[in-house]
């Protein structure tokens, strides 16, 4: 990095957590502290929602998941809109009827205490690993290609997220958030016009998707009846629908950021925004990391782009070998540049060549099968080492080809998404931490008291996600692992809170039987079908839903017999 790319950064990441504490800080009471005191327009909430969701790891692993497998992974967001559709209607008017400080004071009114308990708990669960997780997964990758400390940049991520979130809580959160995401949405554009700029001069936008989508890059959606298929229309629409509704509609972190809006149709307008904007951004994002298996037909590309493996290996007894098959990439570099530029050629005469398709093809796959014997060798040196290097490709290609202050710039939006998504869940962590649980049990103070509470609950998360950064493993794709963690809880909160919604007859006893029974489930589910790749994990949140409201319906008639319900 150069001089001009420390100074961007710096700026950055100083302007935006001085500009939270400054516009924020002082907060009187528990409204203004978590609900930001309603104050919030629909843009804001709407802009506040996307940066929570967009973390680090979208930036960093999304690009990377194209990259080896195309543009599939959009399928994920298909079920977020109706998700949307269906938060504004029935969600978001119930929340601000019951005046609620979190989502799950909803359920105490509707079922009992200890169902609140259990899904506050549920959600402390798994946004405590989450929001670790958005500190781990760009410090890990970071101080891989930088070789800056690993604990060291946990530690400054962490610190620079409390700053702001303690001194201002809600409110700070989301006017930085606007900030961060001018920085993310910025940097990512200027990255974009910069790949296709770098592309050679014959090949044009349109025959640059051609030899995408030869390559299989451009396969948007699969219609595959296959549950061992993690991304195709049916899951998209399907288990994305369950976890969207459950991320947005139960999840804390979410539900936060649209209470705080100036009324039901300012929250309403906010979620609909993200809903009408989140698909086209993750898509957009994906095409960079099209645009960069492009630009690697022309260049050459590291034959693995984990770093810290690559130098292991060339410490074995593996070496030599390792260096025979760079010598076979770059030979093949050469062969696949000569014939993409000839096929190039030929496109633009509108004469697609299937003898130099078929060789492009295969070129790739020759490719794609030395890559595999690296990660064969790295497993020799180390069986527990992790070969997917998806999260390396497109910091990568930062690192080695951007221009001076671009890189200081994407690496501020690095920082910022895992700033937004990071803080974003210490302010919900914090918030249903001092409400649903230390309130509810400590009785009435001051409000001053339970603010000083919040905050000290915001501290105490911060030291904990570091803490759990700090002794984070990297697996699979990031990406992946954090709608992994999601899924797993994320279906039975939901079921929940549908049954609260929709389902009268069911009352407290036999809600929290079915949850907990579930949840069992759902884990066993995890770790005996979704790991050994036999069902994709969007399934998770579907089994989840249906299997709590199921469960419930059967044990309604033997419990709860002679109480009544608790209306909402």
């Amino acid at each position: 990095m150069q001089a001009i790319d420390w100074i961007i950064l710096s700026v950055t990441l100083l302007f935006i957590v001085v500009y939270g504490v400054m516009k924020t800080r002082g907060s009187k009471n528990v409204e203004e502290f978590i609900l930001g005191n309603n104050e919030t327009p629909w843009w804001t909430v709407g802009l506040s929602v996307m940066a929570t969701q967009a973390s680090a790891i979208t930036f960093l692993s999304t690009p990377g998941q194209a990259y080896h497998d195309g543009m599939g992974f959009v399928q994920f967001y298909f079920g977020m809109p109706l998700a949307m559709v269906v938060i504004c209607i029935t969600f978001i008017p119930l929340y601000h009827k019951l005046k609620v400080f979190t989502a799950y004071e909803f359920l105490e009114q509707r079922f009992d205490l200890k169902t609140r308990s259990l899904a506050s708990i549920i959600f402390l669960i798994q946004r405590g690993l989450g929001t670790g997780l958005t500190i781990y997964a760009p410090a890990i990758i970071l101080s891989s290609l930088l070789g800056w400390n690993l604990n060291l940049m946990n530690l400054v991520i962490g610190v620079l997220v409390i700053i702001y979130t303690f001194s201002g809580g809600t409110k700070a959160v989301n006017v930085t958030q606007k900030q961060q995401m001018f920085v993310i949405m910025s940097g990512m554009i200027i990255t974009f016009f910069i790949i296709l700029s770098y592309l050679p001069d014959e090949l044009s936008f349109a025959n640059a998707l051609h030899i995408a989508g030869a390559n299989d890059k451009m396969n948007i959606v699969d219609f595959s009846f296959d549950p061992a298929e993690k991304y195709t229309i049916w899951s998209g629409i399907a288990g994305g629908f369950f976890l969207m509704l459950a991320y947005f509609g139960t999840d804390q972190s979410q539900v936060q950021r649209y209470l705080s809006g100036k009324s039901i149709r300012e929250s309403q307008m906010g979620l609909i925004m993200n809903g009408l904007l989140k698909v086209p951004m993750q898509f957009f994002i994906l095409l960079i990391g099209v645009m960069v298996f492009i630009f690697f037909q022309f260049h050459s590309a590291p034959l693995h782009f984990n770093p810290n493996n690559v130098k292991v290996l060339k410490e074995s007894q593996y070496s030599d070998e390792y260096a025979g098959l760079e010598k076979q990439l770059e030979d093949l570099a050469l062969e696949k540049k000569e014939i993409s530029m000839i096929y190039v050629n030929q496109l633009n005469q509108d004469y697609d060549n299937k003898e130099l398709h078929n060789k492009m093809v295969t070129l790739n796959a020759r490719e794609k099968s030395l890559r595999d014997k690296a990660k064969g060798l790295i497993k020799k040196v180390n069986e527990k080492a992790e070969t997917n290097d998806k999260d390396y490709v497109f910091l990568y290609f930062i690192l080695n080809f951007l221009p001076r202050g671009l890189v200081g710039l994407l690496l501020a939006v690095i920082f910022s998404a895992a700033m937004s998504s990071s803080a974003s869940g210490l302010n919900a962590l914090a918030s249903t931490t001092a409400i649903d649980i230390y309130k509810r049990n400590v009785g009435q103070k001051s409000e001053k008291h339970y603010v000083n509470a919040t905050k000290m609950f915001t501290l105490l998360w911060g030291v904990i996600a570091i803490l759990f950064a700090c002794v984070g493993t990297l697996f699979e794709n990031l990406i992946q692992l954090v709608n992994i963690i999601g899924s797993i809880f994320y279906g039975t909160v939901l079921g929940i809170f549908l049954v609260a919604f929709y389902i009268k007859y069911i009352k407290a006893q036999a809600i929290f039987w079915g949850a907990l029974i579930t949840q069992t489930a759902v884990i066993y589910i995890w770790y005996d079908y979704v790991r050994t790749d036999h069902i994709g994990y969007l399934w998770l949140n579907f089994i989840g839903a249906m299997l709590t409201i199921f469960l419930s319906l059967i044990l309604q008639p033997f419990l709860d017999k002679n109480k009544p319900m608790q209306e909402a």
